[in-house]
């Protein structure tokens, strides 16, 4: 049985058997764009009001830096970055405006794609902004108005079925294949298209590929935000169990600044309110292969990864100490919402080349690799806080 997908734009449903994959999708429009899913059989969609802000910040970013990657047409050769009056530039118009757009096109295609979807599905929910060149040369003042005739809004579904945690090999593997994005502050569709020269350099079996700028520090995933737990260099309790929350202050969360060149992702937010609002050790700073040893466990956040379930823990062992607080934390933290959802997947393995000179290669075999292991911990349940929809 075919899984739902079905694309709104400027008012129109298409529900075509030849609707695009969400790849596809993106790779034929530009602009800026976010992506989320339903939660708890279709009845909220998750941490919507963050993924708006985080898509007006990203649209703003972008035209004021980089409007090729925002606008339809091709900008032409040269163009310097477009400047909107002050008035019209502010964070707070951008999101005003954006979340105006979007709800209005989620409120027409969501029933649509709920009532299609297949049974034992969420949807996958992916909400492009993009602007019409054409429209914007002739404007010299835009305000509000303006801004809803220049910018258009598609949205993709598509169907999901959350992974069965639990099974064996369900942990991300990672491999260190290609350089930080520009423009890493905003989400953009080129993004898609840009990354593909990535694919040849991606060993079998791997499932994320890893960015970074100088073979050393870690920035983030292709698709995902990375976290490390690492062990402090002042600690000595590398060969000791942890027994007490005390103890975990040998160790700290560590996940590359935004200011390094990553995306700031919305689970990648929260996880550093939770840790933050707990007590739990944490720092922005890109986490350095070269002291890779001293890594315990690692992470990676998306809409898409699987879930850490705290019921049971395969194995109770210092290296997982963090993490599990960290469950801990974010199930009390958001306790209300049934426990299914999965934003984080435990790193089973990360592969790092032996030298930084990718660019003349043209396969993983190719590449001379070093390993890090992680020992898997089994979690379960962990409940995060969605959107609530109107039906």
């Amino acid at each position: 049985m075919t899984s739902t997908r079905i694309v709104f734009s400027n008012g129109v449903v298409s529900q075509a058997s030849d609707t695009p994959s969400v790849s596809t999708f993106l790779q034929e429009r530009r602009g800026a764009y976010t992506t989320t899913r339903t939660h708890n059989n279709g009845s909220c969609l998750l941490f919507w009001e963050r993924h708006l802000r985080r898509l007006a910040s990203s649209a703003r970013i972008l035209y004021n830096s980089s409007p090729n990657l925002l606008f339809k047409s091709p900008t032409p050769s040269g163009l310097e970055p477009i400047r909107t009056p002050s008035s019209s530039s502010s964070l707070s118009m951008w999101e005003s405006m954006i979340k105006s757009l979007v709800n209005d096109s989620m409120n027409e295609a969501l029933p649509i794609a709920l009532k299609e979807r297949r049974d034992g599905e969420e949807l996958a929910v992916t909400v492009l902004v993009s602007g019409d060149y054409g429209k914007l040369s002739g404007i010299e003042n835009m305000g509000s108005d303006d801004f809803l005739g220049v910018f258009d809004v598609s949205v993709h579904f598509s169907g999901y079925v959350p992974f069965v945690f639990g099974v064996e090999g369900t942990g991300a593997r990672l491999a260190l294949v290609g350089r930080g994005r520009d423009v890493a502050e905003a989400k953009y569709s080129d993004w898609v298209r840009l990354r593909k020269p990535l694919e040849k350099l991606r060993p079998p079996s791997v499932t994320e590929l890893l960015l970074s700028n100088d073979g050393d520090q870690l920035l983030e995933g292709s698709i995902t935000n990375f976290f490390v737990v690492c062990r402090k260099d002042n600690s000595e309790a590398e060969d000791k169990f942890l027994q007490t929350c005390n103890n975990s202050h040998s160790f700290e969360v560590q996940t590359a600044p935004i200011s390094d060149g990553v995306l700031p992702g919305v689970i990648r937010q929260l996880v550093i309110e939770v840790c933050r609002s707990k007590g739990i050790p944490i720092r922005e700073v890109a986490s350095s292969w070269s002291q890779h040893e001293l890594w315990k466990e690692a992470f990676i956040t998306s809409k898409y990864s699987s879930s850490f379930d705290l019921i049971a823990q395969k194995r109770a062992s210092y290296h997982g100490f963090l993490v599990v607080m960290f469950i801990v934390s974010l199930h009390q933290h958001y306790a209300p919402v049934a426990s299914s959802l999965r934003v984080l997947q435990h790193v089973e393995s990360i592969q790092v080349p032996k030298t930084w000179e990718l660019q003349e290669l043209d396969c993983w075999n190719d590449i001379a690799w070093e390993q890090k292991l992680f020992e898997e911990e089994i979690m379960e349940r962990v409940g995060l806080g969605g959107y609530t929809l109107k039906r």
